[in-house]
């Protein structure tokens, strides 16, 4: 099957809009087709051979974050849930604090703002108030920070962060380093043994092009045990599946935050989109997603009627291009433009194109196109 098969919205949307919520492949679609069928007519007969594709999505999870070890990685609900499990994990004292930045989703904002209860105060970098981003949030820390958490592209700007340069100063300061992913994996390199990272979390519906309700969430082994656990059930112990035996451990292994029965749908979707993604060598996604950003932005700059809010700089972007139209509603821009079939988001003040790997060229021209016009 091509990858225009894999995708056939193509013929009749222009969807730019998989920083929010992308839509599946075929391939996911059969995925979730056989297993439904499966439990239609042999309910859980092979429960087993459902508990490997769980394995094999953890292997390719791995391999996406260049994890050490699949006992890193765990399968959680969503990347607000990983963020509680670090935030609510931690023993913090009063008189502690969180380095983020202004530029954070709700998601990696509103967690570190509830732990005021327990005396922590929440620190926002202004990533244009120094000469790098990077050197914004360094300069924010200081000797009672616990924790930076950072998304690894922002979600409104697309503004890609210099992860390692964050990951190795962390390291160098003792302080722990999160990272919510979900605007980069499946579309950008990540390494988090490179970048140095203690807790990476991404949800899969987006660059992943997987399902809603289930996430990726990465801890490095050697930090694991300082998270206090806030949910506990069967599925998060050793043995597992031992389970007229009273006595039981804590999983070291990263299953300890998968408390109860794993959702096996999501899996078999999730499983199928990130075995599309890796057959495609992730070297090739990213390159030609980066081409399609890069395209965008050299269109919006052409147009004196366009600001461009994206940083253009070498290694500064990803997949999302976020512009404002001069002199207009930008809301009811996007409005217009998701009335004509492209599909974006009013996101930072501006519209908001995030185009995939596969996403035509032709996509990209004909959406400014109707920008145009749209704008007169």
């Amino acid at each position: 099957m091509t990858i225009e098969q894999q995708f056939p919205h193509i013929d009749q949307l222009i969807y730019l809009n998989h920083a929010a919520v992308a839509p599946w492949p075929r391939c996911a679609q059969e995925a979730v087709a056989a297993f439904a069928r499966e439990n239609v007519e042999f309910g859980a007969k092979d429960y087993p051979k459902w508990m490997k594709t769980e394995q094999r999505l953890k292997r390719n999870l791995a391999t996406l974050l260049n994890a050490p070890s699949t006992a890193d990685i765990a399968l959680v609900k969503n990347t607000s849930e990983a963020l509680s499990f670090v935030a609510y994990g931690l023993d913090w004292q009063a008189g502690d604090n969180v380095v983020i930045s202004d530029q954070e989703f709700p998601s990696n904002r509103i967690v570190w703002e509830s732990l005021a209860q327990f005396g922590v105060e929440l620190r926002q970098a202004d990533l244009a108030s120094a000469a790098s981003p990077e050197e914004a949030l360094m300069a924010q820390v200081d000797d009672r920070t616990r924790l930076l958490s950072i998304s690894s592209i922002e979600y409104a700007s697309g503004l890609k962060i210099d992860l390692e340069t964050l990951g190795r100063f962390c390291r160098q300061q003792q302080i722990l380093f999160c990272v919510d992913a979900i605007q980069s994996l499946g579309a950008v390199a990540l390494d988090v043994q490179a970048i140095q990272a203690d807790f990476v979390m991404a949800d899969g519906h987006k660059w992943m092009l997987g399902p809603e309700g289930l996430a990726v969430f990465y801890s490095r082994k050697s930090v694991r045990d300082e998270l206090r656990l806030t949910q506990y059930g069967w599925h998060m112990v050793e043995p597992l599946g031992d389970y007229d035996n009273p006595q039981w451990r804590i999983a070291s292994s990263g299953r300890r935050f998968e408390c109860g029965s794993p959702n096996m749908l999501g899996i078999h979707a999730l499983d199928a989109s990130i075995a599309l993604l890796l057959a495609q060598g992730m070297d090739n996604v990213e390159a030609a997603l980066s081409a399609n950003a890069a395209r965008l932005i050299d269109e919006i700059q052409q147009r004196p009627t366009l600001q461009l809010l994206t940083d253009s700089s070498p290694g500064r972007f990803g997949g999302i291009v976020t512009f404002r139209a001069k002199g207009c509603d930008n809301a009811t821009l996007q409005q217009q433009l998701m009335a004509r079939n492209v599909i974006c988001a009013h996101r930072g003040g501006g519209v908001r194109f995030s185009a995939h790997f596969y996403t035509p060229a032709s996509h990209l021209t004909a959406a400014m196109a109707l920008v145009d016009e749209l704008i007169g």
